[in-house]
């Protein structure tokens, strides 16, 4: 008999209602104070928090195995729609072209996309011997690299280092050795510092770095996002000042705070306890994943599972970073809790694919 895991179950429950409620707090002042309906954007989130909710339960009940005879074609499927995003068809919001019109409803394939390489390198390196030819690395780059090149042309950097920190622990665990490391390593230096001479990257995104490595030779609106982030955060104080009494949140001083800033509703309402428990539910749910992964015993499944806790794990350290000032803005959401339909869904189903490796751990294994 299929047995879940319940303690990430509850975790992954709890952090989206602490989500639900931080978007409807961190929203409806600003709504009501413009004459418009104050829960507009919690239905919108409730919404896909629903289908979010079904994505779990599917992929939990899907079996990897079956999975992934499918990780071809999912993979093609998601490159071609990176592909049609930067077409005429792709739709633009601010200076980022990211999205496609689906009508109601904007789609993010980028957030699928991870998925889609998750799966794609697990299945690359579960027939590889180990340790792992240059070929097999070689080949892992280019599963990773051409759906990183197309979202980095969005621009989309933030995602972009999801998948390159994503493929990095992937090949550490699943064979590499350290000089492949090591050359990696030196080659994304390399390449890095190449993007920056060339100037390839917008000019919006160097000031976000230089802005966070410097901040006192900015303009105060060149650091006003992070600056009212941490007075957001540091003025809830030991217990925070309660639901719905943030001055900060209240007054929409903090931009896109349903988004990208989500955590200093957290701050400012319930302060540093209520950070932290915030912060342990993520802590919980991180750890789940790892025992996952341990107690698998098919190589497959081992190494989607290790993919999608580095996923959650980077966009949590890197999300909440950014809000404490110890990281730049990268604009990536956090996991179930930051609103975003397509995030909450993609990042679901990614949970319910290593929650479907948990309850197979005891099956005879197929890779």
């Amino acid at each position: 008999m299929l047995k879940p895991d319940l303690i990430l179950v509850l975790s992954y429950l709890i952090i989206s209602a602490i989500g639900l409620l931080m978007i409807y707090s961190a929203t409806a002042p600003g709504l009501e104070a413009a004459g418009r309906d104050p829960a507009i954007e919690l239905r919108s989130q409730a919404f896909f928090v629903v289908i979010g909710f079904i994505a779990f339960g599917a992929m939990s009940a899907a079996s990897l195995v079956e999975i992934k005879g499918f990780v071809g074609p999912m993979y093609l499927v998601s490159v071609v729609l990176l592909i049609l995003v930067l077409s005429p068809l792709g739709e633009s919001e601010g200076l980022a072209q990211r999205w496609l019109d689906l009508g109601p409803i904007q789609f993010q394939p980028s957030e699928f996309a991870k998925i889609a390489v998750i799966l794609m390198v697990a299945s690359a390196l579960a027939a590889s011997e180990v340790p792992l030819k240059w070929n097999a690395v070689a080949r892992v780059i280019v599963i990773a690299g051409v759906p990183a090149l197309l979202i980095f042309r969005q621009p989309d950097l933030g995602t972009t280092l999801v998948f390159a920190f994503v493929v990095l622990v992937v090949l550490f665990v699943g064979g590499a050795t350290m000089r492949q490391l090591g050359f990696l390593f030196v080659a994304t230096v390399v390449g890095t510092v190449g993007i920056f001479q060339l100037k390839i990257i917008k000019a919006y995104q160097l000031t976000r770095l230089t802005a966070f490595i410097d901040p006192d030779s900015h303009s105060l609106d060149q650091t006003y996002s992070q600056v009212q982030s941490e007075i957001a955060i540091g003025s809830g104080g030991l217990f925070g000042k309660g639901l719905f009494e943030g001055s900060q949140t209240n007054l929409q001083f903090v931009p896109v705070q349903s988004s990208d800033f989500i955590f200093t509703a957290v701050g400012e309402q319930f302060g540093f306890v209520g950070s932290i428990i915030v912060i342990g539910l993520f802590g919980l749910m991180l750890f789940r994943l790892f025992m996952i992964a341990v107690a698998t015993r098919s190589r497959f499944a081992f190494l989607v599972t290790v993919g999608i806790t580095a996923m959650i794990m980077f966009h949590v350290f890197v999300n909440i970073g950014m809000t404490v000032r110890i990281m730049p803005i990268t604009g990536l959401p956090l996991p179930f809790m930051s609103a975003g339909g397509t995030a909450f869904v993609a990042l679901s189903a990614s949970l319910g694919l290593a929650h479907s490796a948990w309850m197979r751990r005891d099956l005879p294994v197929v890779d």
